[in-house]
């Protein structure tokens, strides 16, 4: 094989690798390595706790019914009701589209305040990375960590970002498929789907 037609395919391959998008079962390097765990390890980190849910159970939904460590501290239960509307965002540090869009997730949760809970989901990723990749994205929202992609998995969805928009009774409203593109655009999702203005 020529010089030039070995450069052609390895040029192809790149761009078809670029084109898959950003899909769970991407390789070990990229994704989460095997030392993945549910179990987070202390990790400094700037986002803040997971808030405290009421013990209520929540209403029928496709969430799995799991508690996720949370990064710096508590849990989120998703078997228990928010007690207030929650954009739970699922995201990962190897996500190139999650890149553009947790700033703006973060940029929500400021706008919001105690109008409606902001929480991400670290999907299938490692725990240095996500830390690392959130601050350098300068977010500080809560995050829980779901090594396994368990909350993908139970919504049949391999690739992120997506945005699920829970009611307070913890039933799904929304969910978003896909990247949000600007800070209006989430203000607008969270009037239609959990009628509140923010």
């Amino acid at each position: 094989m020529s010089r030039a037609l070995r450069s052609l395919v390895a040029v192809l391959a790149l761009g078809t690798a670029l084109l898959a998008g950003c899909t769970s079962d991407e390789p070990d390097d990229v994704a989460a390595p095997s030392s993945a765990s549910s179990e987070l390890p202390d990790v400094e980190t700037d986002l803040v706790a997971c808030p405290e849910q009421p013990d209520v159970p929540a209403a029928d939904s496709d969430l799995p019914p799991t508690v996720f460590e949370c990064f710096g501290g508590g849990t989120l239960d998703l078997s228990r009701a928010p007690g207030v509307p929650t954009v739970l965002n699922l995201w990962a540090s190897w996500c190139a589209p999650c890149r553009e869009e947790l700033p703006l997730v973060q940029q929500l949760a400021d706008v919001a305040g105690d109008q409606v809970r902001v929480l991400g989901v670290v999907s299938v990723d490692g725990v240095p990375q996500a830390a690392s990749f959130a601050e350098d994205s300068g977010v500080t929202f809560p995050s829980a960590f779901d090594a396994d992609g368990e909350v993908m998995s139970s919504l049949g969805v391999n690739n992120l970002p997506h945005t699920v928009f829970l009611a307070a009774d913890g039933s799904v409203a929304h969910l978003q498929i896909g990247p949000v593109h600007t800070l209006e655009e989430f203000e607008e999702l969270v009037a239609e789907h959990l009628d509140v203005q923010l």
